[in-house]
């Protein structure tokens, strides 16, 4: 077994606040589950250019606090090794989570080989989840992709960012008579309605522009105690001056990211810049940082865990991103394997520059099988 040498950024949350925001997260210390995995929570004035900034600690085996600034002073994982022994794999862990993009699909077409590999799993009785970063769909609507691609998979094996989102608000008791800003399509929308909280904004504000004359002073809903960030194809200037001024202006706003990755698959022809550049300009303009509920942050590993009763050292999870699927599954203490069929190359992983070393890797799911059979 590999050894396992965590990053900074696995274990620091940082949430920049005004003054009058660090107050709040102080009061609702007391409502956080232990679930979730922190392990102290303390507001921060002195190291940080911001106003403020909570320090949100998560708990690990060693107890260590780290912080993003640190994160070069740590030793670097053992190099991945290429998985030459699938059976081996597959029989050391109970539950298998896979990312969806770039793992399971590129845009709209299967990977080759996923639907045998899948069969394949479940008839040897290991539980399959798959966790997506995704924003744009609840997981009944990505239930229903999983179908027109020809898989069987059930709502409760599909978590999205975008239930997460709303998943994290209930675990903090967020106040059902606060509304929601969204800034982010159907998918976050529908698990907040099904989470039974108030929300505006979202694609419907895709279409409204500013007249900016002299004078213009533009109103905001003094009772959103949230705003919510994803993938958002119908993102705009509104949109980023009406988050900006309930963040700023509202006391104890929470500013909440379904996650930051930089790019995602739109269509298979190649890269599209993802939820990462939404989130980039609410950072740039409240000069805060967002509390991430999607990978690498823990919240979502900690859900599944108690949720099915896994133990996170039975679990393998499959991905193609280094700093959110393998970086989530170091995370939790999992084991990971990271595909070549999504973003990341073999140059990349084997780059000098790179510190995030999965325990194996290979070029898509799909090698379960044929490296199965080439062990027999």
């Amino acid at each position: 077994m590999l050894s396992r040498t965590s990053t900074a950024a696995s274990h620091s949350l940082i949430v920049a606040s005004s003054t009058n925001a660090s107050k709040s997260f102080s009061n609702l210390n007391r409502n956080i589950p232990r679930f979730l995995g922190f392990n102290h929570f303390s507001p921060n004035l002195s190291d940080c250019s911001c106003s403020g900034y909570v320090s949100f600690g998560w708990n690990t085996s060693s107890n260590r606090k780290f912080n993003r600034s640190r994160m070069e002073g740590f030793a670097v994982r053992a190099s991945a090794q290429p998985l030459q022994n699938a059976d081996e794999l597959i029989d050391s862990v109970e539950t298998f989570i896979f990312d969806c993009d770039g793992v399971i699909w590129k845009g709209d077409k299967l990977i080759d080989g996923v639907p045998e590999t899948l069969d394949m799993l479940r008839s040897k009785g290991k539980r399959l989840v798959f966790v997506t970063n995704n924003s744009t769909k609840s997981r009944k609507q990505y239930g229903k992709k999983f179908e027109t691609l020809g898989l069987s998979v059930t709502e409760e094996e599909i978590f999205a960012s975008s239930f997460a989102a709303a998943a994290y608000l209930k675990s903090i008791d967020f106040p059902k008579e606060k509304k929601i800003y969204v800034i982010g399509e159907e998918g976050i929308l529908k698990e907040l309605e099904l989470a039974g909280y108030q929300y505006l904004g979202g694609p419907e504000d895709g279409g409204k522009k500013i007249e900016l004359k002299p004078g213009f002073l533009m109103e905001h809903d003094e009772d959103v105690g949230a705003v919510v960030v994803g993938f958002d194809r119908y993102f705009n200037y509104y949109k980023v001056q009406y988050g900006t001024l309930c963040i700023r202006e509202n006391p104890g706003c929470l500013f909440i990211a379904t996650n930051r990755d930089a790019v995602t698959h739109l269509t298979d022809a190649q890269e599209w810049a993802g939820g990462g550049s939404m989130v980039g300009a609410l950072c740039g303009s409240t000069q805060r940082e967002p509390l991430v509920v999607g990978k690498p942050s823990t919240f979502m590993m900690d859900y599944l865990a108690n949720k099915f009763g896994i133990q996170k050292s039975q679990i393998c999870m499959v991905g193609d991103r280094l700093d959110t699927d393998i970086l989530f599954g170091q995370n939790g203490g999992c084991k990971t394997l990271l595909v070549l069929s999504g973003v990341t190359s073999l140059s990349t992983l084997q780059s000098p520059n790179n510190s995030i070393q999965p325990d194996f890797y290979t070029n898509k799911i799909s090698d379960f099988l044929s490296l199965k059979a080439a062990t027999v």
